[in-house]
């Protein structure tokens, strides 16, 4: 099990990245560099093993195809969460997740009740362009999306005007934190790609009204 006490100790001197990435009809700030490499090769290979990975299913043109990614969903009892017609239970919570929570939540200045984790095995993983607007996130829903593995390009696209669009690389161990109107005016997505990328693991903190 990853011990994060020693890793603090290691880490003391480092200094975290910030980077404001939306400013306008919202507000997104990255950190590229919240756990240190040590840190994020180890709760990659953590997560990797000990997650309860399932392959949900979507229906589209009137079948069931399976996600582009594999999903798990833990929380506290009785977060329950229902996006694009897939209802997830929450699993209890467990050790690594809650480490990783308690550390976001200091920078997030807000106590998350759940998490959504995605494992992307490859570059023809990816998620499609959608809001995080769900009702039981609430009106102005706090996000926190952890990144551990490859480098994938992560887009965002304003819904009302479709010329402003921007990308963004998250990186292994970086922290992308949403917030405010966020998800009332901007799309976002993982998009496929055709380079060979090694699995990448991303988990969305939220809060479940």
């Amino acid at each position: 099990m990853f011990d994060f006490k020693a890793a603090a100790i290691d880490r003391k001197d480092i200094i975290i990245q910030e980077k404001e990435i939306v400013s306008i009809d919202g507000e997104v700030i990255f950190y590229s560099n919240f756990f240190s490499t040590d840190e994020s090769d180890k709760l990659f290979s953590e997560l990797n093993s000990c997650i309860k990975w399932r392959q949900d299913k979507i229906q589209m043109f009137g079948k069931y195809l399976p996600l582009p990614r594999l999903t798990a969903w833990y929380g506290d009892e009785g977060k329950s969460y229902t996006y694009s017609g897939i209802v997830q239970h929450p699993s209890p919570w467990i050790s690594v997740l809650s480490q990783i929570k308690e550390r976001i939540e200091k920078t997030a200045e807000v106590s998350f009740n759940s998490v959504l984790l995605n494992l992307y095995r490859d570059g023809t993983n990816s998620v499609a362009w959608h809001s995080d607007d769900e009702s039981e996130l609430g009106q102005n829903p706090i996000i926190g999306s952890v990144s551990f593995g490859s480098t994938r390009r992560f887009s965002f696209k304003h819904k009302q005007n479709k010329s402003q669009k921007i990308d963004i690389d998250l990186t292994h161990g970086s922290l992308l934190l949403m917030r405010g109107p966020t998800q009332h005016h901007w799309l976002h997505q993982v998009a496929k790609t055709a380079k060979i990328v090694t699995p990448r693991i991303n988990l969305t903190f939220r809060i479940i009204q």
